[in-house]
């Protein structure tokens, strides 16, 4: 299967929110006014993954940030990527159920680093539940900590891959 990366388009929203709606329980999935919001501020680091049919199967997302962990806020209102922030950031990276398997997800992961590498991040950050340690160790990220996040009432460790 050929995929294609770019940035993502308003016109694919409604396929992102199926997707999104399909790897995150309700009280963790971002709402489609959120997403929008994270298409229109951050486009450049908002990657979606598309098919020979142009169907979106996968996504990242996330903003640059001036620390090394992500805090709440980012989740709940997004701003615009600044220049001169060292770390980008993961809200969401997810891949179509009718999909998963392929590897999707870890060439989402390298898709986003040779963005943040160009626009000289240091390194990105995210968070993620238990389970889903052992996929980003596997990519080298670094579980750091656990995360001092409540984002849905969930336990979040926070892993981080170096740029430089």
């Amino acid at each position: 299967m050929k995929l294609h990366y770019q940035p993502a388009r308003m016109d694919e929203l409604a396929a992102i929110m199926v997707i999104e709606e399909a790897g995150f329980s309700p009280a963790e999935a971002a709402t489609k006014t959120a997403m929008a919001e994270r298409i229109r501020l951050y486009p450049d680091t908002f990657i979606v993954a598309t098919d020979e049919a142009n169907q979106v199967v996968g996504y990242i997302v996330g903003p640059a940030f001036s620390q090394r962990y992500l805090t709440d806020e980012l989740f709940e209102q997004a701003h615009a990527n600044r220049r001169d922030d060292p770390y980008q950031t993961v809200l969401s990276l997810a891949v179509h159920p009718d999909f998963r398997g392929h590897g999707i997800g870890s060439q989402l992961l390298a898709e986003l680093a040779q963005v943040a590498k160009a626009q000289g991040r240091v390194a990105i950050t995210l968070t993620c539940l238990a389970d889903l340690i052992p996929f980003y160790e596997s990519n080298d990220y670094q579980n750091e900590v656990i995360s001092a996040s409540s984002h849905a009432g969930e336990t979040w460790y926070n892993l981080v891959y170096p740029l430089q």
